[in-house]
């Protein structure tokens, strides 16, 4: 099971009241949607958007165990549609709304996507391969070197970006680069020998920026964001947890930005990060940052 990271915070930044209206923009296995079901009365609802089909079908059988279907409306989707879906489901007045950007544990060990390179699977990536096209075999088969090069530094932070991207057009000349461990492989022999000392994985900043590259991430984000502040209310929550430097920057600026247009305001001077006992508990949380203001006009 999935352990929602800063729940207590979330909720509290949240400060979901009875009769009102949330959205969980990534709803996942529904950690924060229950934390905040529970939290309020029977009156209010919660809509549930998640981008993988095979989760939204999880969390919806959960919710029913739990009791609480009549109070969910739950929507597989790209949370990039969100304005779309809350005009589709006439889900008003919006209260408050959550991102949880981290990735699922059921994306790493159970979807047979290749999202982690400590399973050997298809290059794949995506979060809803009925929808989706791009996969991130796609990229790393048939895209030019330079645009390889740029998808890792851009998303990744990759300093040896250039060697990498050389190696992959290299090595995929003499067989298809077709699975996790092939692309790892591929990356481990591209990189100096040193950096496989170090804690890190070698891999890890490549599978980062292939899966956001894949996903159109950052992207979807800039758009979610703007969509959450026209779709809330006044003194209506916006709480979003990133879990690297690339989303927190999103999050800061456009925060920062729309504070200063007089949409929103800050409620967290600095990101909230997880307490000692939480990354004992569950070391995935380390890096997750927590944002959230408060709309206080509607334009």
């Amino acid at each position: 099971m999935h352990i929602p990271v800063l729940k207590d915070e979330a909720v509290s930044y949240l400060n979901p009241e009875s009769g009102g209206n949330f959205i969980d923009a990534t709803a996942g296995q529904g950690g924060h949607t229950i934390a905040i079901l529970k939290k309020t009365g029977k009156n209010s609802k919660v809509l549930c958007i998640d981008w993988t089909p095979e989760l939204a079908k999880e969390l919806g059988e959960r919710i029913k165990k739990l009791g609480f279907e009549d109070r969910v409306i739950l929507v597989s989707n790209n949370f990039s549609k969100l304005a779309e879906i809350v005009r589709e489901h006439k889900f008003n007045p919006v209260n408050g709304i959550l991102f949880d950007l981290g990735m699922s544990i059921w994306h790493l060990q159970e979807s047979k996507r290749g999202f982690s390179f400590q399973k050997d699977e298809f290059l794949d990536m995506r979060y809803d391969p009925l929808r989706e096209k791009l996969t991130a075999w796609e990229i790393v088969n048939n895209w030019s070197k330079k645009e390889i090069e740029m998808v890792l530094r851009k998303y990744g932070d990759q300093p040896f970006a250039a060697k990498i991207a050389l190696y992959i057009t290299k090595q995929r000349k003499v067989s298809p680069i077709n699975t996790t461990y092939q692309l790892k492989e591929a990356v481990t022999r591209a990189m100096p020998k040193f950096y496989g000392r170090k804690k890190i994985n070698p891999a890890t900043k490549t599978f980062q920026a292939l899966r956001i590259a894949t996903n159109r991430e950052l992207d979807n984000l800039k758009s979610a964001l703007l969509q959450a502040v026209r779709v809330l209310e006044p003194e209506g929550r916006l709480v979003v947890i990133s879990f690297h430097s690339l989303e927190d920057r999103i999050v800061k600026n456009f925060f920062r930005e729309e504070a200063k247009n007089g949409s929103l305001k800050i409620l967290t001077k600095k990101p909230v990060g997880p307490s000692k006992k939480e990354v004992e508990k569950n070391p995935r949380s380390r890096s997750a940052k927590l944002r959230a203001a408060v709309r206080i006009g509607k334009g």
